[in-house]
């Protein structure tokens, strides 16, 4: 009887889904960053960045297609070294960071697309408005024990239509339309 006990808890015990492949991953706010390239004038580029980024990412090492991405900017925090141009940027033409404070993106599908490189599709939220944008994403590195914990890395592009999601003030060529951003974020293990 108690043979049996034991080869049923045992069963039972592999029975219950194994998670140990699964781990969360928090952004370290001190090294990541959103980066962003638009055209001015049709002759140069501007850049600028949000220095305030937030988020989880969970990693499913065993099929990493069932991995999640969810990612808040803090839109008052972007930055191109002029600060009449954030003001401007901060603006109801543009971010209107007094109603929408925060970009948001949250990944619907991760699909591999070659060694170390992924297409992670989400939901990307600026001023209110959600699109559907794909991510080119290197990563996420393999995990190193760095500063007192586990860390991972992270970089992710996308260029998307800034008119598309409400931000159409100063039209092309004055502004171009297509904003190309660039995510570099460094991870730390959840405890």
């Amino acid at each position: 009887m108690k043979k049996f006990l034991a080869m049923a808890a045992l069963a039972a015990l592999l029975a219950i889904p194994s998670h140990a492949a699964t781990s969360t991953w928090n952004l370290d706010p001190f090294h990541s960053n959103a980066q962003f390239t638009v055209r001015h004038l049709g002759i140069s580029n501007v850049q600028g960045e949000f220095t305030k980024v937030a988020g989880t990412v969970m990693i499913d090492d065993a099929d990493i297609t069932k991995s999640t991405v969810d990612v808040t900017i803090d839109a008052t925090s972007v930055d191109t070294r002029v600060s009449r141009r954030d003001d401007d940027l901060k603006s109801d033409g543009f971010l209107n960071v007094a109603q929408f404070p925060t970009i948001t993106f949250k990944s619907t599908k991760i699909e591999k697309a070659g060694d170390g490189k992924l297409k992670v599709t989400g939901d990307l939220t600026i001023k209110g408005v959600t699109k559907s944008v794909v991510l080119d994403v290197s990563g996420p590195t393999a995990p190193i024990t760095a500063m007192g914990g586990q860390r991972r890395g992270i970089s992710a592009t996308t260029t998307i239509n800034r008119t598309d999601f409400g931000v159409s003030k100063d039209p092309a060529p004055m502004i171009g339309n297509d904003l190309t951003i660039q995510v570099d974020c460094e991870m730390t293990a959840a405890k």
